[in-house]
């Protein structure tokens, strides 16, 4: 067929669409290229500063913190730690900032970093879990009620507190401020049993009372053949399984098994 000027245009409209897809697809390749090498630049995890300080190393730091350097060695946070002359300031001092000065002045607030006061020392390798605390509901860790140091143990054993071989159950460190869901339930919620984060983002979530689902979806993923029973479609089409007025004792109740009241 002989190419004419309305050939070639009419050729090049049918071919409109999957050009257009080749171009969006080469300019998102494009922009996370550039966003990955700005992050790259723009991401720099460095011990915090202190005026003045220089670093001392984790066995100054054990002549007063005895206790503290010794059971560091059970600490997830240990296995960050570098060995040899790399190590002088990859350990205590890599939260703590250089330790000089608190050296010099025999110890005392002001002269050294309090992680615990201050959630950025640890945000500087979390960075994810900043992102969680911006979020609409979260632990009130920006307004200074709670600290990290509260739900993570920092120096010895797991960072999560509760669970393994600790005494503490691994619902315990909830349990330390959220006292009415302790219970004990003569009927209590097996999801309970299976640990408060089967149902909760502890650090953030853009869903009301930090749930990791919204509305009824969270129970549906246990409770899938609930959706078919008699009139649950209906209500459900109310609001949430607690919120319609049904399964309100959501953590546990003392008189009904299905958790009613």
């Amino acid at each position: 067929m002989k190419r004419t000027p309305l050939n070639t245009l009419k050729s090049w409209f049918q071919g409109a669409p999957r050009r257009v897809t080749w171009i969006a697809a080469a300019c998102v390749a494009l922009a996370l290229t550039m966003i990955s090498c700005s992050t790259l630049t723009r991401t720099i995890l460095a011990p915090p500063s202190i005026p003045g300080a220089t670093f001392v190393g984790n066995d100054t730091c054990g002549q007063c913190h005895e206790t503290i350097v010794r059971d560091f060695k059970t600490a997830d946070h240990a296995r960050l730690k570098a060995e040899g002359k790399n190590a002088v300031n990859i350990g205590c001092e890599s939260c703590h900032g250089p330790g000089s000065v608190h050296v010099e002045k025999g110890g005392g607030r002001g002269s050294i970093v309090n992680p615990s006061r201050s959630p950025e020392t640890c945000f500087q390798c979390h960075l994810e879990v900043r992102t969680k605390f911006s979020l609409p509901n979260h632990h009130p860790l920006a307004e200074g009620k709670v600290t990290c140091s509260d739900c993570h143990n920092p120096h010895k054993g797991g960072a999560v507190k509760g669970g393994g071989t600790e005494f503490m159950g691994k619902n315990e460190t909830c349990f330390q401020c959220h006292t009415a869901q302790r219970g004990p339930f003569v009927f209590p919620h097996e999801a309970v049993r299976e640990g408060c984060t089967t149902c909760h983002e502890p650090h953030g979530s853009i869903n009301q009372r930090m749930l990791t689902e919204r509305n009824q979806a969270l129970c549906l993923k246990c409770h899938v053949d609930k959706a078919f029973m008699a009139g649950h479609a209906s209500r459900l089409a109310q609001g949430t399984c607690w919120s319609a007025g049904c399964h309100e004792a959501v953590h546990g109740s003392q008189v009904s098994k299905t958790l009613r009241y």
